[in-house]
């Protein structure tokens, strides 16, 4: 499922004015520097070609900053204040881009005028506040009003959420949705769930539905069901080349800790699946495989430190090896660095409180939902899970191929015996080293969340979250953020 078209639109415009405005902000900074030459055409042939490449690479990393912060969800760009404040914190973190890019590449025409970073950084903030924020917003609202743009939405449960929604959408959406009517299992066909919209059949139906009504669109809201049941629903609704989003209160988790669409401020998830088994698989792979490679060269000596450490504080191996599964089920040894004492039998407590804890899917104590024998953790151990430097070993299995960079949590064997079917789909991809369970908290959710967020990854994998989530799992290391 692609992205839709006005993403794309947004996208390439930004690229276009960041790229525009350094230009013009060369520009300047040649007319301050050569006051004495009048001509124009001659201060922005003076600047170097060079800078062009320069302008070129700060565009592309600042159209992935405004990615990150959000700036091509539909209801950010119709917000006039939450889109200021994305852009505003965009540039901030693009001009500091800009300085630390210039200092690596010894761009002189960067460091030696802090004239040109002043200049960028006011002229992108004006020229995105009246093009992006006043005109652009503008148009695309009256297209939605005047419905020149509209958008046929079928909504799966008619039931208080499914009623509730359309209710929503129909007297303060101004995203240009036209609902079309209903799909629900339990209602007969052709029952009139609102005033006007319609119970259009069962979800078998709903290409036949889709061949006379055209759907853009399918939001499932049902009530009261199990996550079996909502993901065959998803997995029917695949059948259709339309966008499928999802309110339900089983996936509230990425609502909390990711930020979604909105629908007439109803987080909307999208869980349409675009995993590309070409150029997307092979690209990652590739990323993983050189990634890992310098991470093992550049963490050498903290590796090195790590190993002397445990090997003189406790006995046993440096180095924990121990089965998990990985991709379709198959097992793999994943390398740690060992932070326990050793024992002669797998740990027969520890193995009880996580059968447990993933039957119950409940917190446990002070909201603390990993599951650890404390009485077995060393003294460098405490640090090294704490910070996650434990699992840098891992990397070993990057570049083996058994796991990638980001992905789902690598299951113990007698975890993945004991998953019900849908929780099964985490094993679609290679098991990562890191992922969204990982920056979310990591041991403050619980299970069926856990789950919900790797497979919310599998739908939504790409270079761009990837490299997200490797950015943001930084900071969770450092300041050792919900580790244990």
């Amino acid at each position: 499922m692609k992205l839709p078209l006005y993403k794309y639109l947004y996208a390439a415009f930004d690229f276009a004015v960041i790229f525009i405005t350094q230009i013009i902000a060369a520009f300047f900074v040649n007319i301050y520097k050569h006051p004495m030459i009048n001509d124009y055409a001659t201060h922005f042939a003076d600047i170097p070609v060079a800078l062009y490449i320069f302008f070129f690479v700060v565009s592309f990393v600042l159209v992935f900053i405004f990615q990150s912060n959000n700036l091509y969800k539909l209801h950010i760009c119709l917000s006039k204040a939450n889109q200021i404040v994305a852009i505003s914190k965009s540039l901030f973190y693009g001009l500091i881009f800009v300085i630390v890019y210039s200092f690596f590449i010894k761009s002189g025409f960067i460091l030696e005028s802090r004239l040109y970073i002043l200049c960028f950084g006011i002229l992108a903030l004006i020229n995105f506040s009246i093009i992006r924020v006043l005109i652009i917003r503008w148009v695309i609202i009256r297209l939605y009003k005047d419905k020149i743009i509209k958008k046929n939405v079928l909504i799966i449960g008619a039931g208080k959420a499914g009623k509730f929604l359309a209710t929503k959408l129909h007297l303060e959406d101004d995203n240009g949705i036209s609902i079309l009517g209903f799909l629900d299992d339990k209602i007969k066909k052709g029952v009139e769930i609102l005033p006007n919209l319609y119970n259009l059949g069962n979800t078998d139906e709903i290409e036949e539905v889709n061949s006379n009504k055209k759907i853009n669109e399918v939001i499932i809201a049902i009530d009261n069901i199990t996550y079996e049941r909502l993901l065959q629903i998803i997995d029917k609704c695949q059948a259709i080349n339309a966008r499928i989003s999802l309110s339900s209160s089983l996936f509230d988790i990425i609502s909390e800790k990711m930020v979604t669409e909105q629908y007439s401020e109803i987080p909307i998830i999208e869980v349409s699946p675009r995993v590309n088994e070409g150029i997307n698989i092979f690209f990652k792979r590739v990323v993983d495989f050189m990634g890992a490679l310098v991470g093992l060269v550049l963490l050498s000596p903290l590796l090195f430190i790590i190993a002397v450490i445990i090997k003189l504080t406790s006995k046993g191996p440096v180095l924990f090896t121990h089965d998990r599964v990985g991709k379709d089920g198959k097992y793999f040894k994943v390398y740690k660095f060992r932070s326990m004492t050793v024992v002669k039998d797998d740990d027969e407590e520890r193995k009880k409180m996580m059968l447990e804890f993933m039957k119950n899917d409940k917190h446990q104590a002070d909201n603390d939902t990993k599951i650890i024998n404390n009485s077995r953790v060393t003294k460098i151990g405490k640090l090294i899970r704490k910070t996650s430097i434990d699992e840098l070993p891992q990397l070993i299995n990057v570049i083996k191929g058994e796991m990638s960079l980001v992905g789902p949590r690598p299951a113990l064997p007698y975890e993945y015996e004991h998953y019900d079917n849908w929780q099964k789909r985490r094993v679609k991809v290679l098991p990562g080293c890191t992922g969204l369970w990982q920056i979310s908290g990591r041991s403050n959710v619980n299970f069926n969340d856990s789950v919900v967020l790797d497979l919310f990854y599998i739908n939504n994998m790409s270079p761009w979250l990837d490299l997200q989530i490797i950015l943001k799992t930084i900071p969770v290391m450092l300041f050792a953020k919900g580790g244990k």
